[in-house]
C-alpha cells in the first residue's frame, strides 16, 4: 500500500492473578521491548512516578542520534542502557542516566522498529529487509536474517528462545533466538507492520490484510483470525484471555484469545493505528481524532477521553497510575502524562515531532523524536 506518511505508519514474562497485581518475585522497573514484557505496555514494577510527583517532570537529558531525521523507534531499557533506532541506518546504546552514546550500530537503512532486549542480545529490523542480533554490551554483530522485504515497524518480541517479527514481504516470522534460523514463517496477505504479542503459546498479529491473527508459537499453524473493516497496523496487547488491537477502520476491538470472537469494538473518530497499553481493567488507546481514550477492558465502555494537540499514532505506556502519550507528526509533538482513573493532565512538554512511544522505568520518561532526538525525563 501507499504510505500517507512515513510517521503515520511507525507507530514480563510478569502476569498478576487478577487485574492491577503487581508480578511475584522480584520486580524490575526496566522496559525490555515495545509490549514492556507483559505485552500490555505496561510497567507494573515503576513506583519513582506516580500521579502526585509527575508534575515535576523535568528534562534530564536529550541526546543527539545521527544527522538527519527523526526518532520513530521506541526505546528499549535494561540494565542503564536504553537502545533506539534511529532514520539515520543506525541502532544506538545509550547511557540511561546521561545519554552518552555507548556504541552504535549502522545497518543498511532507516531503523524504526524498536528493539527487544534478551539475556544480553538486542534485538531489532530494519529497512533494510533485515533482523539483527547485536551484543547489548558491545554492539557486535551476532547475526542477522533476511526477510524478503523492508522490516518497517514491526519489532521483535522474544519469548521461549524465539524471535517473532513481521516483515513488509507479508510474512510473519519465527527465528531461533541465538543463531537467527528460521523456524518457520506464516505468509498473510500484505504487509506485516504490527509487533507480534506472544502469550500462552499463541503467536497475535495485525496485517494490512485487514485481519488480526493467532499463529501456534512453535509451529507457525493458524489457530484463527479476525477481520476488522481496514487495515491492521496496532499492534496487539494480550490480557487475561483477551486479545486487544486497533483498526483504520477506526474501532478498538477486544477478541476472545482462544477463540477470535469479537466480545466487543468501541467506534473512535478517525483511524487507530495506536496499540492498546491495558492495566488495572482499562484500555488506553490512541485515536488519528487527536484522543486518547480509556475503555472498560471487558465491556468497552468509554471511561475517559483526552483531547491532545495532534494525532495520536504512538502507543500510550502505563507505569504506577499515570498514562504517557506521545502526539503528534512531522515537526510538532507533545509529551502528556496523565491521571490513569480520570484522564486529567497531569503534564506536558513539547518537543520535536515524530511517532516514538514513549518507555518508562525507574522513574524517568524515556521517548525518541524529530529532529534525531532522543529525551530522558525524570525527578530532579
Amino acid at each position: 500500500m501507499k504510505r500517507i506518511s512515513i510517521v503515520i505508519l511507525i507507530l514480563c514474562a510478569c502476569f498478576g492473578a487478577a487485574w492491577g497485581q503487581q508480578p511475584a518475585g522480584k520486580c524490575i522497573s526496566a522496559w525490555t521491548e515495545f509490549h514492556w514484557t507483559n505485552m500490555e505496555r505496561w510497567n507494573p514494577c515503576e513506583t519513582v512516578l506516580n500521579v502526585n510527583n509527575v508534575a515535576s517532570l523535568s528534562l534530564e537529558w536529550s541526546a543527539t542520534v545521527g544527522t538527519g531525521g527523526s526518532v520513530n523507534s521506541s526505546p528499549a531499557v535494561a540494565n542503564g542502557v536504553v537502545y533506539i533506532g534511529g532514520s539515520d541506518d543506525n541502532v544506538y546504546a545509550l547511557n540511561a542516566s546521561t545519554g552518552a552514546e555507548l556504541w552504535s550500530y549502522t545497518t543498511g537503512n532507516s531503523v524504526n522498529s524498536s528493539p527487544a532486549v534478551a539475556n544480553g542480545v538486542v534485538y531489532v529490523g530494519s529497512q533494510d529487509d533485515n533482523v539483527y542480533a547485536l551484543n547489548a554490551s558491545t554492539g557486535a554483530l551476532l547475526w542477522s536474517y533476511a526477510t524478503g522485504n523492508e522490516v518497517w515497524s514491526s519489532s521483535p518480541t522474544v519469548a521461549d528462545g524465539v524471535v517473532y517479527v513481521g516483515s513488509e514481504d507479508n510474512n510473519v516470522y519465527a527465528l531461533n533466538a541465538k543463531t537467527g534460523a528460521k523456524l518457520w514463517s506464516y505468509a498473510t496477505g500484505n504487509e506485516v507492520v504490527s509487533s507480534p504479542a506472544v502469550a500462552n503459546g499463541v503467536v497475535y498479529v495485525g496485517s494490512e490484510d485487514n485481519n488480526v491473527y493467532a499463529l501456534n508459537a512453535k509451529t507457525g499453524a493458524l489457530l484463527w483470525s479476525y477481520t476488522t473493516g481496514s487495515h491492521v497496523f496496532s499492534s496487539p496487547a494480550v490480557a487475561h484471555g483477551v486479545v486487544y488491537v486497533g483498526s483504520a477502520d477506526y474501532n478498538v476491538y477486544a477478541l476472545n484469545a482462544k477463540t477470535g470472537a469479537k466480545l466487543w469494538s468501541y467506534t473512535t473518530g478517525s483511524y487507530v493505528w495506536s496499540s492498546p497499553a491495558v492495566a488495572h481493567g482499562v484500555v488506553y488507546v490512541g485515536s488519528s481524532d487527536y484522543n486518547v481514550y480509556a475503555l472498560n477492558a471487558k465491556t468497552g465502555k468509554k471511561l475517559w477521553s483526552y483531547t491532545t494537540s495532534n494525532i495520536v499514532v504512538s502507543s500510550p505506556a502505563v507505569a504506577n497510575g499515570v498514562v504517557y502519550v506521545h502526539s503528534g507528526h512531522d515537526n510538532v509533538s507533545a509529551l502528556n502524562a496523565l491521571n490513569a482513573s480520570t484522564g486529567a493532565e497531569l503534564w506536558s512538554n513539547t518537543i520535536g515531532g515524530g511517532a516514538g512511544s514513549p518507555a518508562v522505568a525507574d522513574g524517568v520518561v524515556y521517548v525518541g523524536s524529530s529532529p534525531y532526538y532522543v529525551y530522558a525525563f525524570g525527578l530532579q
